[in-house]
């Protein structure tokens, strides 16, 4: 496994790198961070949803199961649309979206460097960026209506953690490349 990991060591350095960039964002522009959020979610959505729908039409006269794709566009054009014109509802669901992601990372994090532990050194950097995932999930269940500005700021101190975390494990992967 660690030599598989070690292989793409840059991809761990970049995800730290990408995740310092957005706390940078989170700290600058709080206000505006799950706004910008909501709207690439919505427009995902909604570009991922018509896709679907167009797929799902092309394939009915060679698969059974076209309607799937159908019905699976036309629920991403609807959540789509329910997220860029009603953003006060998605941000809460964003919120406890990001809070079940952040805890189930964390706990794949600490698993990750129970896994490695034989193999690398410092893999306790590993289960403190699990623990810090775990921890930012919780609070955030908590406090799901603080408000964009700290949920924001949140993010930011969790994105600005974790990707000190990510570099220096990329660091340390390097080294078995």
């Amino acid at each position: 496994m660690i030599r598989e990991l070690a292989k793409y060591w840059w991809l761990v350095v970049l995800r730290g790198v990408l995740a310092i960039l957005f706390a940078v964002m989170a700290f600058v522009w709080p206000s505006i961070t799950l706004s910008i959020l909501v709207v690439f979610l919505g427009a995902y959505f909604l570009v991922d949803g018509i896709f679907s729908l167009a797929h799902g039409f092309r394939i009915r006269k060679t698969d059974t199961h076209w309607w799937v794709l159908v019905l699976e566009g036309l629920l991403g054009i609807v959540a789509g649309i329910v997220c860029l014109s009603m953003p006060g509802i998605t941000v809460v669901f964003m919120v406890g979206l990001i809070a079940l992601w952040s805890v189930v990372t964390g706990i794949l994090e600490i698993i990750l460097a129970v896994r490695l532990r034989k193999e690398i050194q410092n893999e306790w950097m590993l289960v403190v960026a699990g623990v810090f995932s775990i921890i930012f999930g919780v609070l955030l269940f908590m406090q799901p209506l603080a408000g964009v500005v700290v949920i924001s700021w949140w993010l930011g101190i969790y994105a600005l953690f974790f990707g000190i975390f990510m570099i220096t494990v990329g660091a340390r992967l390097k080294k078995f490349a």
